[in-house]
């Protein structure tokens, strides 16, 4: 028996640094994965939301357009969406540059500032020499 107890601490001390090299890689390992599951857990405290733009058309809703004398006086409840693109959108696509009734400034069409435009206000330019010309002034949104 005490021959087997002089063999592990041989074992041991033979290879001290390798197992201590082990048992520390492990350890930090260990450590790092709790961390990570403790930072997981604040993490799902708060949904992540994941925002997606807008279409760029509009919907109108519009009755169904069935047989009407085979439905008699009852009205079909389904209805059909029938794709509208909105004016500002269609404007801006047609245009070099835009700019506001209201505003001495122009930009291009995908500035965050020519979307905030309404598109009452919307006034299209096909070049900047255009928009010069009328005593606007260049926006530093590129």
């Amino acid at each position: 028996m005490l021959q087997i107890f002089a063999k592990i601490k041989e074992f041991f001390l033979k290879y001290e640094t390798k197992i201590m090299l082990i048992v520390g890689f492990c350890l930090i390992s260990a450590i790092s994965y709790e961390f990570g599951i403790l930072q997981g857990q604040k993490w799902q405290q708060k949904p992540l939301v994941i925002e997606k733009p807008s279409d760029t058309r509009e919907t109108v809703e519009t009755p169904n357009q069935g047989n009407s004398e085979a439905l008699g006086s009852i009205e079909s409840a389904t209805t059909s969406k029938i794709a509208v693109p909105t004016q500002a959108i269609t404007n801006m696509t047609n245009c070099a540059y835009v700019g506001s009734k209201n505003s001495d400034k122009f930009y291009l069409p995908t500035c965050s500032y020519a979307k905030r435009v309404k598109p009452e206000n919307l006034v299209c330019f096909k070049s900047a020499q255009e928009a010069l010309g009328q005593g606007r002034g260049e926006s530093k949104c590129k």
